[in-house]
């Protein structure tokens, strides 16, 4: 019927059944804790260092946060920072932040000042919770920033300690809290829930909004695919800070699982887990698997239990899957970006993939994959007609996505948004090909975003620290492969004339600009290959970083 609302239901359905409090409810994952410690309160829920916490301790210490937030004045729509490694007070900010109906904004803690500032500024942030740990970053920031947030120290028992910023901290601020406090459910599941920083192709980063039905429906996602089974016992290799632990908070916790916390990252810390607490399942990028495969014999740990292992960024290689197998750990490769709140594609195997050949079968296992499903759709499409490439495992398209993963758009900036979904769909920028069967695979980025040890680097920002030397001339970023950390930070340079300057001397130039993962590791010295017009040829440089 033309000018009709295409929702509106019509026929015998259309009367008299309404949504009202009994059939309706907003989702949020906030109600995952409140499940699980009403089902199994005596469930471990977390386990750090020496701390031992069960589902009923958990929510109490949630709702603890929540109330001493809203009694200091948070408002619903707020946004709480955090900057922590992988701690207890960060899992619980996952919960009490948006229980107080506020936003929580996990801060990278391998950002540099000037970033941070940025950050609690574009995001508003009314309160900071900072370890004491990255004390002398965050003091940096706060003197940079205009924004003067309430700062409480997390004193973590397995921290280094620390100069405290903070007019209080975590400990007493959960005291003012009350463990009976009611969590404000959004009155729409619309509702941000969360905020996460990419760094995308510019210098300044771009504030992705989450809503509380994308970070429901993902934590469920993460479930389905993975098979995840009731109480997994779960190690916090991946950073909570990362697209939210990839929802991971959530979904653990709606399975009633553990929470094995890892303030530090080694292949020592993760054997001992394996080994001490039994752990099952944990994700992270392909360098936690070198970390795991490459561990010397002393940092080994023997364990009998099946792991299951989580990865992203690029395919992992044949021989690190195999070298993985025979140590019991099965790996499940995912893909996905900051916008769609973290996994979305799943290379998902087929039974008929046992029979193949092992080169085969890892060409396989090298792709992409297929969507989640909780993903509406995902496709490669041309950018230019949005129309789907053939499936001919060679044509190259824009990877996009649709559905309720999507994010809401960019903070404060309204025209990435329109860009970012223009044509009713998500457009990543990664491009792709796909094959017969319907697997994507991405064959290179289009928007110059190396990603090095699981962090996104801008070229842009990288190459604006570099020009940013006094005999510098010109500068152009790539990505070079990196076994250790997937891809690594390469800087093809031209120096002024007459200049001395070394590749060390742009190394400790850059390292007091930037953050030092962002820094290069790899600068090569000389003219660069330019087109007609003078525009730099990135793709001769791509091409020789893998030569060197």
């Amino acid at each position: 019927m033309p000018g009709a609302n295409r929702y509106a239901e019509e026929g015998i359905f259309a009367i008299g059944l309404d949504r009202c409090e009994a059939n309706h409810a907003p989702l949020t994952p906030i109600l995952f804790l409140e499940r699980t410690a009403d089902v199994h309160p005596d469930a471990l829920a977390v386990v750090h260092g020496d701390l031992r916490l069960d589902y009923r301790g958990l929510r109490e210490r949630c709702r603890r946060l929540a109330s001493a937030l809203v009694r200091r004045g948070v408002r619903p729509g707020r946004t709480v920072a955090v900057m922590a490694p992988n701690v207890p007070a960060l899992l619980e900010a996952h919960f009490g932040v948006p229980m107080a109906g506020a936003v929580l904004n996990a801060l990278n803690t391998r950002l540099d000042p000037g970033t941070i500032a940025f950050i609690l500024e574009h995001g508003e942030a009314e309160v900071l919770l900072t370890d004491t740990e990255f004390a002398p970053v965050v003091r940096e920031a706060l003197a940079r920033s205009a924004r003067k947030p309430l700062v409480v120290d997390i004193v973590d028992r397995e921290g280094p300690g620390g100069e405290r910023l903070g007019e209080l901290d975590y400990e007493t601020l959960l005291a003012e809290g009350d463990p009976s406090f009611a969590p404000r459910l959004p009155e729409d599941e619309w509702q941000a829930i969360a905020l996460n920083y990419t760094s995308g192709t510019t210098g300044n980063p771009k504030g992705v909004v989450y809503h509380h039905r994308g970070a429901y429906l993902n934590a469920i996602g993460n479930v389905l695919v993975w098979s995840l089974p009731k109480a997994p016992v779960y190690l916090w290799t991946l950073p909570m800070f990362h697209c939210n632990g990839w929802c991971f908070p959530w979904t653990v916790t709606l399975q009633g699982g553990t929470h094995v916390c890892l303030r530090k990252v080694s292949s020592e810390t993760i054997f001992r887990a394996f080994a001490e607490h039994g752990v099952t399942h944990l994700c992270g990028a392909p360098i936690v698997m070198g970390m795991i495969v490459n561990a010397p014999p002393e940092a080994r740990r023997p364990f009998s239990q099946k792991v299951r292992m989580m990865t992203a960024a690029a395919a992992p290689p044949a021989a690190v899957l195999e070298r993985m197998a025979a140590l019991g750990i099965e790996v499940t490769h995912v893909y996905g970006l900051t916008e769609v709140y973290g996994p979305a594609v799943v290379c998902e195997p087929q039974p008929a993939w046992e029979a193949l050949d092992p080169r085969a079968r890892a060409e396989r296992l090298a792709r992409q994959g297929v969507r989640y499903p909780v993903l509406e759709e995902l496709d490669v499409l041309d950018p230019a007609t949005l129309r789907p490439v053939p499936r001919d495992g060679a044509t190259l398209g824009e990877v996009m996505f649709r559905g309720n993963i999507v994010m809401r758009g960019y903070l404060k900036n309204p025209t990435a948004t329109q860009e970012a979904l223009v044509g009713g769909w998500f457009h990543s920028g990664d491009l792709a090909v796909v094959h017969p069967d319907g697997y994507l695979e991405i064959k290179d980025r289009s928007k110059d975003i190396i990603i090095t040890g699981g962090e996104n680097v801008s070229s842009i920002e990288v190459e604006g620290a570099l020009y940013r030397h006094p005999d510098v001339l010109e500068a152009a970023v790539v990505a070079k492969p990196d076994e250790k950390w997937g891809e690594s930070v390469c800087a093809f340079v031209t120096l002024k004339e007459g200049s001395r300057t070394t590749a060390e001397d742009l190394i400790a130039h850059c390292r007091n600009e930037i953050a030092h993962y962002k820094v290069p590791r790899t600068i090569v010295f000389g003219p660069l290959p330019k087109t007609s017009t003078g525009k730099i040829q990135k793709f001769l440089l791509r091409e020789r970083a893998k030569t060197l």
